[in-house]
């Protein structure tokens, strides 16, 4: 049994969802072997309609039709709108009112059926096969075969685009990380099998678990570097679920590979080796784990004049991260007479005015009476955006001999650092 789709849209797709041996006949047509699926959907008609169905569902408008042999099937879908059944034995009988312009013979042949009388293939199909041959030859005789339904072939397979996905339905909930590392150990393995074999690797890893509440808990972990390290995956991963765990027991798990060309690289004779870009991913997460998310990765500085405005980016987020200056020596005779040293964060301090200056701080580890200053420095920026800033910042002497710079803003007074 043989099932064709003659229409519009992503035809493949539905006919792979029936059956894995799917030709693509023309750009408008779709041909699948459907032998044996009477099994799991019954009679011809129940088997169409879910075809239809399908085909409704993935927004693919087409006609199905079903038949004994292909070619059959083919003429009925391109003839008839619908869900057609060619019955097997009256393939003649049933395709007999369709015009004979739809078998596609070459202009010479369509001429001359034309000038015979020759329109429907009820009348192709009765015309005796040895005159045929004597008189139209090879392409005839065949297009009389296809006319009468009983022209026998095999599909030309399509290849199935590949698709890395594994799906494991659990047969009790999973609550503890322990039994779902175990599980996802056991897809990781099978997917990076399949990776290994068509020569390929992945940049990114898509986890979805479906929760006992109905809900879905999703994850997409995306890698530096294609690489196929299924160790390293099991450990990202886990870390990950460690950070972000599911609000509910998981019931199905379903994990998927973005396949891409595996990336090859020459190192230099007396260069020293770098990290593996997933190695390094994999340190990263763990510091995240114990610093907190956002705060691991690589400083990138801001195009702002706001005070130490910066932002951390995982490496390969830009293909790098900026690389470090290189130590220089530092000439004491150009060097500033004062370095300052920045507080990581600002301490808190309580300052008391007198006439709008400074005269007292107290903050933490820091106290005293402001026997010298300098400033306001006022600077502001990002007025057009969510998050404007302004500040207003001195330089202090205290009692104590120790220089500090503190600020004003919004949230109150801060010292910034201390001068050596």
């Amino acid at each position: 049994m043989f099932a064709c789709l003659h229409g519009t849209g992503n035809l493949a797709a539905v006919a792979f969802d029936f059956s894995p041996l799917v030709e693509q006949t023309a750009p408008d047509t779709v041909t699948c072997d459907v032998a044996g699926l009477d099994r799991l959907f019954g009679a011809a008609q129940e088997l169409a309609a879910a075809l239809a169905r399908r085909a409704v569902e993935t927004g693919v408008r087409a006609a199905v039709a079903l038949a004994a042999n292909p070619d059959a099937a083919i003429c009925a879908a391109r003839g008839f709108s619908g869900v057609s059944i060619v019955p097997q034995g009256d393939e003649a009988k049933f395709l007999g009112r369709l015009p004979v312009a739809l078998l596609r013979p070459s202009a010479e042949l369509q001429e001359t059926l034309e000038r015979w009388g020759i329109r429907r293939f009820q009348d192709l199909a009765a015309l005796p096969p040895l005159g045929i041959a004597e008189r139209l030859g090879a392409e005839g005789l065949q297009l009389r075969e296809l006319a009468r339904g009983e022209a026998e072939r095999k599909l030309t397979p399509l290849e199935e685009p590949p698709r890395f996905e594994e799906e494991l339905e659990l047969e009790y909930p999973v609550e503890l990380l322990e039994p779902l590392e175990f599980l996802l150990a056991r897809l990781l393995n099978g997917l990076t099998t399949r990776l290994a074999t068509r020569g390929l690797a992945t940049n990114e890893l898509r986890l979805r678990l479906h929760l006992e509440t109905r809900a879905t808990h999703e994850r997409t972990l995306r890698l530096p570097a294609p690489s196929l390290d299924g160790k390293s995956f099991l450990k990202l991963l886990r870390l990950d679920l460690a950070a972000h765990p599911p609000a509910a027991p998981i019931e199905r798990i379903k994990l998927g590979m973005n396949p891409v060309k595996p990336q090859a690289a020459q190192g230099g004779l007396f260069v020293l080796a770098a990290p593996e870009p997933v190695k390094l991913e994999l340190t990263l997460a763990r510091i995240q784990a114990i610093v907190g998310e956002g705060r691991a990765g690589c400083p990138e500085l801001l195009d702002t004049h706001r005070p130490d405005a910066f932002r951390l980016q995982k490496p390969g987020d830009r293909h790098h991260c900026p690389k470090a200056p290189l130590l220089r020596r530092v000439d004491s005779a150009v060097c500033p007479p004062h370095l300052i040293r920045m507080y990581r964060p600002p301490r808190m301090a309580r300052v008391t005015l007198a006439s709008g200056q400074p005269s007292f701080l107290a903050a933490e580890g820091i106290r005293g009476r402001i026997l010298e200053r300098a400033g306001p420095w006022r600077t502001s920026g990002d007025w057009w955006t969510t998050d404007p800033w302004s500040r207003d910042e001195w330089d202090i002497a205290l009692s104590d001999g120790a220089l500090y710079r503190i600020y004003c803003e919004i949230r109150g007074w801060f010292v910034e650092g201390s001068y050596d």
